[in-house]
């Protein structure tokens, strides 16, 4: 530090400037490393050094790097009160502010800027002076480098108060200096201000409100001035998109600023380069995002999904029609590009006129340009991932036809290889039935473009279309299954002779889909026709595997190894345990990258944001947290694969279950990217570990138990959280009583409580942000989606309280108890019905699992439950009924009276006219399940006789496959009983009950693993040994029927 301040003396330049950057980042990564360990003589010496650097500096460049020194030591002098204990620079920014010295004034904004919070505590108490400081320095008039300063530490305040209402309106007055700023700047050639507009729009939409009208005309009149640069026309335009994501329902005020942006956009689109090579080459090139073409093309997809299609499609649906009728090739483009990036966005509306649209997209497959024919081909693939199966189910004969005869065009491999990928857009997402009709044809071209292209990738080394139609031959057999079977032979050969010879750097793509194309197809076509070829295969897997440590990190092989391997794991079973020893190494490998991230000011990041493959998440006070992404989707690949072996080879996979759980338990602290489904791994790991033990498990339990509780507590995405909630719950179920120690139910208890509570205080800002003066249908869709996933977690919640009582039975009530008051309040009569839902569910779990205690809780939820069987929502009926019978079955003698109580309503439920329509037909075999086992368990409660014939005529249950078991197990008791109102006079109701086994077993109600499937089968055994009754019983039964029973005596 001394050191660095003694350069700072120094009379060269570079030595000056390099001992700042050096300064500012040591105070910036080890502040707490070095500076309070210095003496307080040492400590004032820096501070005053540095303001006197400020105040002498005749550079501005260093005078600036000196400030951003000292606005990095206040913030770290800034304690956890908010008490700035460097008071000294205060009074130098108010001094150099009003100083003569325009170096100065411009040091005192720089450090504002860069430190808006500078004031901690004492903000409120300099309100008023801030205010003037930034309107002053915004109004002078002979310095713009001063009022574009101010405007960005205005825009930066702002920034770092967003969530101060009170402070956005006191300082709204503010805003038209920064546009004004904004303004000037752009046509200085500066463009951070409007870097800072576009944050305020990202960060504090609302701020912008009083003044929304001249911010958007101001973004449009830029945007449409082709005299400024791409980047700043496209900051502008991002201004109008970033709101109509941030601020949908207030943007939808401004219709006519919004349509006027829209052919800015397209009018980018059409901003494409003249390529007389474009059709022929042979690399394709990552999209240029500085480019206008592609930056009008996101803006358009961004704003169609933000503002919705309702607004939208209407706007643009025009512009679109004219573009595709222009003569120019670029308009053309354009238009079907447009159309291809409003799909998600105008979803609902596009699918209404989806006839009309195909019919016309579909005629530029037949384009003169090679280029609109690609865009046509791009528009296809998008559309069959968009409005899948709805655009398979009704277009597929036009589609397929369409992109057979385009991947014909031998002349454009370019458009040729982007109609096989549209291909593989619309198979992956097909319907099996509807692909299979046309497998014959498609299988014929495809054959004849690999072997053509083969023959081409030998003899002028070209293999673009090549990869692509590989990865289509593998998309269809996906697809096709077993239907694949009689031509893989036709594509195996070829297949293994690539994988074999395409060992160039050059073709590492086209070998890496190769080796997914044969995985895949082994899946699709089956163990016994793939055996043949499977021990050729893992040979040639293994020579690359065993090549694996001399292929580069970036080498595109590895990830379609990964795959493959897990694929060849699905296919070989057991027999695949023998690879792990070589698989595991590189896989682990794979899944061990550490990805680089870096905690950074603004200026870092500008210097790093050229970087290939760094992300950045703004932290406010102009400060970032960046991730280098690069190998990231790899490492999710492999996280995955590991958890397939897991999955497929259980006790087999046991030698690596502990380096396994030591990888995978750390990253429940770091959600690295979208693919989540590895976090679902622990409960399939600790059944991996069985085998050893059950001292082993509890000792990996014990590395996963604490880990998983922190990260239910901390972890932001809804989506990780709610997987790892829900394997958090099998992980207590497969461990059962023990597994938690008093610590554990401590914080899980804190945990749970506080997820009920915010679940409550999120309903209420919904509530709110009803009553929101921007608030409309757009607004609305957004707060339900945002409810949906509120409601997913209640019911992980709901899960973990299941899994816990399962396992500890009443022991955890006094634990539970802390819970008690939130779930009363989920199913009081005003709440939402999932809310009813579940809170119903976990005191079915209560009953269920802590009876007869549980009865001493009875009044508050006795009531809920009897008004829940007649509710609206079927969910809620299901719940409630659910609820009595397990009050019948486990309840105890206290809950008789209700039992008694409940039976005419749940009758009624069943008897009335809509109880078997599609949405109340889960409801009412609950219903019929809960009268069932209250004539089972309590019968003192029913005219058993009256209601049995009844009961009957319900059965079987089709949708709820556990409650039809029960159901079974009780007209098993009643047959074996030879209870005469069920059999019948004479046996007359066997035929019946033949049918409803039958139609039990043929609906899969009854498998062969239920205990009752032996004495349903013992039943029919014994009619089936009296002759003429068997005869009579097997009449009744149509063929499917028949099969079933046929079915039900082989295997039970």
């Amino acid at each position: 530090l001394c050191c660095l301040l003694d350069l700072f003396r120094s009379l060269f330049q570079r030595v000056k400037t390099m001992a700042a950057v050096l300064l500012r980042r040591l105070l910036s990564s080890s502040f707490e490393e070095i500076y309070p360990g210095l003496t307080v003589d040492m400590q004032m010496a820096i501070k005053t050094e540095l303001v006197t650097s400020i105040q002498t500096e005749a550079s501005p460049n260093i005078r600036k790097k000196v400030a951003d020194i000292a606005a990095e030591l206040c913030r770290n002098l800034l304690d956890d009160d908010g008490n700035n204990q460097w008071p000294e620079l205060l009074k130098f920014l108010f001094d150099s502010v009003n100083s003569d010295n325009v170096g100065l004034r411009e040091a005192a904004l720089h450090i504002f800027w860069n430190f808006p919070g500078i004031f901690g505590n004492q903000q409120q108490h300099y309100m008023e002076v801030i205010k003037r400081m930034l309107v002053q320095c915004m109004q002078d008039q002979e310095n713009p480098q001063i009022r574009t300063l101010a405007a960005r530490a205005a825009a930066s305040f702002v920034l770092s108060n967003e969530g101060n209402t009170a402070l956005l309106k006191h300082f709204s007055d503010l805003l038209p200096g920064i546009l004004q700023a904004v303004n000037e700047s752009c046509y200085q050639g500066d463009d951070s201000v409007l870097k800072s507009l576009v944050e305020i729009a990202d960060t504090a939409p609302k701020y912008l409100r009083p003044n929304l009208e001249a911010t958007l005309q101001l973004s449009l009149k830029l945007c449409a001035d082709t005299t400024l640069t791409n980047m700043q026309r496209q900051l502008a335009l991002e201004v109008i998109v970033t709101l109509s994501e941030t601020a949908a329902a207030m943007l939808r005020k401004h219709t006519a600023i919004v349509a006027s942006s829209v052919p800015q956009m397209l009018a980018m689109m059409v901003d494409l380069e003249e390529d007389e090579d474009w059709s022929m080459a042979d690399e394709l090139e990552d999209d240029d995002f500085d480019s206008n073409a592609v930056a009008g093309e996101s803006a358009l997809d961004r704003m169609a999904c933000g503002l919705g299609g309702k607004m939208v499609l209407p706007m643009i649906k025009q512009h679109i029609m004219t573009m595709l009728q222009n003569p120019d090739w670029k308009y053309r483009h354009a238009g079907l590009m447009a159309l291809s990036a409003i799909g998600e966005g105008c979803h609902q509306q596009m699918e209404a006129i989806l006839n009309e649209i195909v019919s016309f997209l579909l005629l530029f497959c037949q384009d003169p340009h090679p280029r609109v024919r690609y865009a046509a081909c791009n528009a296809i693939g998008q559309m069959a991932t968009d409005f899948a199966p709805t655009f398979q189910k009704k277009f597929h004969d036009k589609v397929i036809s369409a992109l057979l005869q385009t991947m014909e065009d031998q002349t454009n491999p370019r458009v040729q290889a982007h109609a096989a990928a549209a291909l593989i857009n619309f198979t992956e997402d097909c319907p099996k039935s509807l692909l299979i009709p046309y497998l014959d044809s498609l299988v014929q071209h495809l054959h004849v473009i690999m072997v053509a292209k083969l023959q081409e990738l030998i003899q002028k080394g070209t293999k673009l279309v090549l990869e692509q139609v590989v990865t289509s031959i593998a998309s269809v057999a996906d697809t096709a299954e077993e239907k694949f079977v009689p031509y893989y032979d036709l594509f195996m050969p070829s297949l293994k002779h690539i994988v074999e010879n395409a060992v160039q750097k050059e073709l590492r793509l086209l070998r890496g889909k190769t080796i997914e194309c044969i995985s895949l197809i082994g899946l699709a076509v089956g163990k016994d026709k793939f055996m043949p070829d499977a021990s050729a295969v893992m040979q040639l897997l293994l020579k690359t595997q065993t090549d694996f440590n001399d292929l580069e990190d970036d080498d595109p092989q590895i990830s379609y190894m990964i795959s493959a391997w897990a694929r060849m794991c699905k296919i070989l079973g057991k027999e695949f345990q023998q690879y792990l020893p070589v698989v595991m190494g590189p896989l682990m490998k794979t899944a061990s990258i550490k990805p680089e991230v870096a905690l950074l000011d603004t200026q870092d990041m500008e210097n790093m944001s050229e970087d290939d493959g760094w992300e950045f998440v703004n932290l406010g006070d102009q400060q970032s947290f960046g991730i280098k992404t690069a190998g990231l989707e790899e490492k999710a690949t492999a996280c995955q694969m590991l958890v397939c072996y897991a999955k497929e080879l259980k006790e087999g996979f046991v030698e690596y279950t502990e380096q396994v759980v030591k990888l995978m338990v750390p990253l429940l602290k770091f959600y690295f990217h979208d693919d989540i489904l590895f976090m679902g791994s622990m409960p399939l790991l600790l059944e991996c570990a069985r085998v050893r033990g059950p001292d082993y498990l509890t000792q990996m339990w014990h590395f996963m138990c604490d880990a998983l509780i922190k990260a239910i507590g901390t972890e932001p995405d809804s989506d990780v959280l709610s997987e790892i909630m829900h394997s958090f719950a099998k992980c207590i179920e497969l461990m059962g009583e023990g597994c938690l120690n008093n610590e554990h139910f401590e914080e899980l208890g804190g945990i749970l409580k506080g997820k009920l509570e915010e679940h409550f205080k999120n309903q209420e800002l919904r509530q709110a942000k009803r009553q929101d003066e921007d608030y409309d249908e757009g607004m609305e869709e957004t707060l339900q989606d945002e409810d949906e996933n509120d409601v997913y977690i209640l019911t992980k919640v709901s899960d973990i309280l299941h899994s816990v009582f399962s396992s500890y039975k009443e022991q955890v009530l006094p634990w539970f108890e802390q819970l008690l008051q939130l779930i009363v309040q989920l199913v009081c009569p005003s709440r939402p019905w999932a809310d009813r839902q579940w809170g119903l569910c976990i005191f079915d779990d209560v009953v269920e699992h802590c009876s007869p205690s549980s009865f001493k809780y009875a009044e508050l939820f006795l009531r809920a439950m009897a008004l829940s069987l007649c509710d609206t929502s079927p969910e809620v009926r299901q719940a409630a009924a659910y609820g009595v019978g397990v009050m019948a079955q486990y309840g105890g003698e206290n809950y008789r009276p209700f039992c008694t109580e409940a039976l005419p309503t749940l009758l009624g439920v069943i008897q009335s006219p809509d109880s078997k329509v599609k949405e109340n037909v889960n409801a009412t075999e609950n219903c019929i399940s809960a009268v069932g086992k209250v004539m089972r368990f309590r019968p003192e409660c029913a005219n058993v006789n009256e209601i049995l014939p009844h009961w009957l005529s319900w059965l079987p249950l089709n949708e709820d496959k556990e409650e039809a078991v029960h159901t079974f197990d009780f007209l098993c008791d009643l047959i074996e009983s030879n209870n005469p109102i069920v059999l019948g006079p004479d046996n007359a109701n066997l035929p019946k009950i033949f049918q409803i086994i039958a139609e039990g077993v043929a609906n899969e109600s009854v498998k062969s693993e239920d205990a009752c499937s032996k004495r349903l089968a013992n039943v029919i055994r014994q009619v089936q040994g009296s002759g003429g009754l068997w005869t009579q019983c097997v009449a009744m039964l149509n063929e499917t029927q028949q099969k079933a029973i046929q079915d039900l005596l082989n295997t039970a």
